[in-house]
């Protein structure tokens, strides 16, 4: 069984504001579900939120919520939203 989902994410544009917050807004693919998506997450402090990337809000497969969480995270650690 070949577990390899096809994942995209794009970033479109983000914005900081005040009290260490910033907005990030993203396209991608979910490989998983074979539909295109679009949508924003909201990082304070160094912790992302957002319907797209909640385990019970998101309309997201799982694997491709945790492939968004996971690649925002790199790209926020790696400092490309200053």
């Amino acid at each position: 069984m070949n577990d390899v989902h096809n994942h995209v994410l794009t970033v479109i544009d983000f914005m900081k504001t005040g009290h260490k917050t910033c907005f990030v807004k993203v396209i991608g693919f979910d490989g998983e579900s074979g539909q295109a998506f679009e949508g924003e997450v909201k990082f304070v402090g160094d912790l992302p939120f957002g319907d797209l990337i909640h385990p019970e809000r998101s309309h997201l497969s799982s694997t491709c919520r945790e492939f968004v969480r996971d690649d925002l995270l790199y790209r926020y650690s790696q400092g490309q939203f200053e």
